[in-house]
């Protein structure tokens, strides 16, 4: 992989009638900018720029790749061409909203919404610095899950596949939406073509498939990365990644600590999603959906999903005010 990560367009670039503000975020296949249409309008646009396969210098334009990776080059970026448009055509509030996509610069670029919010990844570790005997309320995570599943269900109609979903990639907005972000076309087909497999994936919530290369990939690997986001948010911690588990599987033991705390149902469904055998997990995101809402399990409120988490963690956040006289919220902790 390269030493230096591409530089980022400089501010106040213009691509595609779009003028970057600033970067938001860079990952390894990508970076994403602020940036403002020709209305004036926040959008975010996303570059592919993988930075395995391609190096930029500060102030250039055009991403430079070596002669051997340039048809691997080329392949994720089909992909992500692909990507943008079938994202197009997906209009749902738990699903981003891809605007536009073009070509410039011998690269691609997606043009999404802009959302302001944190991510559930944000919450998680908030909640879990205040060590409360519950990371998240169940009724909670039965909505949460009930909304990120109605926009899965969505993608997995137009035979899409998210293949990246983590708390990091749930956004709660500030009016109160869940919200699935940063899918992973080009990161699946660079995967079964190049040789680094596993830095591709977010350790705890990939599925077993995904660091095989001959292994099929369908609804099933979405659902166990969904049950182990519900692991996530009951835990505060991502479970163990799949190649442990396939040697020592100690998932059942780490959820029957928390019987008691959460609902035996809640704790199956957890560990039928994150079956390791792709076969005994839910095949359908519609049996998960039934499974996750049964009656007398989830308690309906007039509250959005987003209202419902803050209003957990304002309570939370007031509580540890009251014990210690002191804010126990601490955004940059650190994983133990």
């Amino acid at each position: 992989m390269s030493k230096v990560k591409p530089a980022p367009l400089p501010p106040d670039t213009v691509i595609g009638g779009y003028r970057v503000v600033r970067r938001l975020s860079a990952g390894g296949f990508g970076v994403v900018y602020l940036s403002l249409d020709m209305e004036g309008q926040q959008v975010a646009v996303k570059e592919y720029l993988p930075s395995s396969l391609a190096t930029r210098a500060p102030g250039e334009l055009l991403p430079k790749v070596p002669p051997e990776k340039l048809s691997l080059y080329r392949l994720g970026l089909k992909s992500f061409f692909e990507e943008g448009r079938s994202l197009a055509q997906i209009s749902h509030p738990s699903v981003v909203s891809v605007l536009n996509f073009f070509r410039e610069n011998e690269t691609v670029y997606m043009v999404m919404n802009y959302l302001e919010g944190a991510t559930l990844q944000d919450f998680i570790i908030t909640a879990r610095d205040l060590k409360t005997q519950k990371v998240f309320r169940e009724s909670t995570i039965r909505s949460l899950f009930d909304e990120v599943l109605r926009g899965l269900r969505i993608v997995h109609q137009h035979k899409m596949l998210h293949l990246d979903i983590k708390p990091a990639n749930i956004f709660i907005t500030d009016d109160n939406k869940a919200v699935l972000i940063d899918f992973g076309a080009a990161r699946e087909v660079l995967s079964k073509e190049g040789n680094f497999i596993r830095p591709m994936y977010t350790p705890g919530f990939a599925a077993p498939e995904m660091y095989r290369r001959d292994a099929s990939m369908g609804p099933w690997t979405d659902i166990y990365a969904i049950g182990a986001c519900i692991y996530a948010c009951m835990q505060g911690y991502p479970p163990n990644e799949a190649p442990q588990r396939l040697e020592k599987d100690r998932l059942s033991l780490a959820l029957s600590r928390l019987r008691g705390v959460y609902s035996d149902n809640l704790i199956e469904v957890v560990e039928w999603c994150m079956a390791l055998d792709p076969l005994s997990r839910p095949q359908s995101v519609f049996a998960l959906q039934k499974e996750l809402s049964r009656e007398g399990e989830r308690r309906y409120t007039k509250l959005t999903v987003g209202e419902k988490v803050r209003l957990q963690f304002d309570t939370l956040v007031s509580d540890t005010k009251k014990k210690t006289g002191r804010e126990a919220t601490d955004m940059g902790a650190k994983p133990k």
